[in-house]
């Protein structure tokens, strides 16, 4: 239902520019808009059902959002960009960090995002190609997106009810973002793919090829030790980062 109280909303870039979501998806236009927090989103704040589960930043970012979107489908790289948008509608820009030289205050309206080579992406598909460099095995996979990791989390928790000493996360992680493998698309071959076939040395190039054509928002950022000494971190999330006052 839509509120009869008008409230602010701002426009915010997603670090994927909409390239890697279909023709016609709310976020292919690369942007999405999201209204500033109100008592409502404090409530979810302090749900504590939502604090035990784990949900409570999800629920939060859900919120906040404006544009019709399947929250499922964001991809994660935009939702770590959302989520640093939601701080700033939130408590501001100012985030006070420890890093063992006394507090020290980021501006979160610095950050950017990753620089990316637009030439790799086919506009509307989440698939790339690429040949791992030690067996020539030729894959593609596709980026991860929110759903994804609920099912990944879900799949390893399976796992692990069945032997607690198991832990799956990395391969079943690769299972999930490798589409194809030597033109074989069904999911078994890739299951088995990974799990007798992938050399540990591939799956390192694989995580690379990963990490380099992944559309998200750069958090290392530069800060003068006690010493005075110029050095660089990657922005720690802590509890105070939605909880101020904690």
């Amino acid at each position: 239902m839509e509120s009869k109280f008008k409230l602010p909303t701002e426009t915010v870039e997603l670090p994927s520019k909409g390239l890697l979501y279909p023709e016609g998806h709310p976020l292919s236009s690369g942007t999405i808009e999201m209204k500033y927090m109100t008592a409502k989103e404090e409530d979810i704040l302090t749900n504590q059902n939502y604090i035990k589960n784990g949900t409570v930043v999800d629920k939060l970012l859900q919120s906040m959002i404006v544009t019709p979107i399947n929250y499922d489908e964001l991809l994660i790289g935009d939702k770590n960009a959302i989520m640093i948008a939601a701080r700033i509608l939130s408590y501001g820009k100012d985030y006070p960090v420890n890093l063992g030289a006394g507090e020290q205050i980021v501006d979160l309206s610095q950050f950017e995002h990753k620089q990316i080579d637009e030439s790799i992406y086919t506009r509307g598909a989440n698939e790339f190609s690429f040949t791992l460099p030690h067996t020539n095995n030729l894959i593609t996979f596709k980026l991860l997106s929110h759903g994804d990791e609920k099912r990944i989390e879900q799949e390893v928790k399976g796992m692990q009810k069945i032997n607690k000493d198991n832990i799956t996360e990395a391969t079943t992680r690769l299972k999930h973002i490798i589409t194809s493998i030597n033109g074989s698309t069904d999911r078994n071959d890739i299951r088995e793919f990974v799990d007798f076939g992938l050399l540990a040395r591939d799956a390192r190039a694989l995580r690379e090829e990963y990490n380099r054509v992944s559309p998200d928002i750069d958090l290392t950022f530069t800060y003068v030790d006690s010493d005075g000494t110029e050095r660089e971190a990657v922005l720690p999330i802590t509890v105070t980062f939605f909880w101020p006052e904690f």
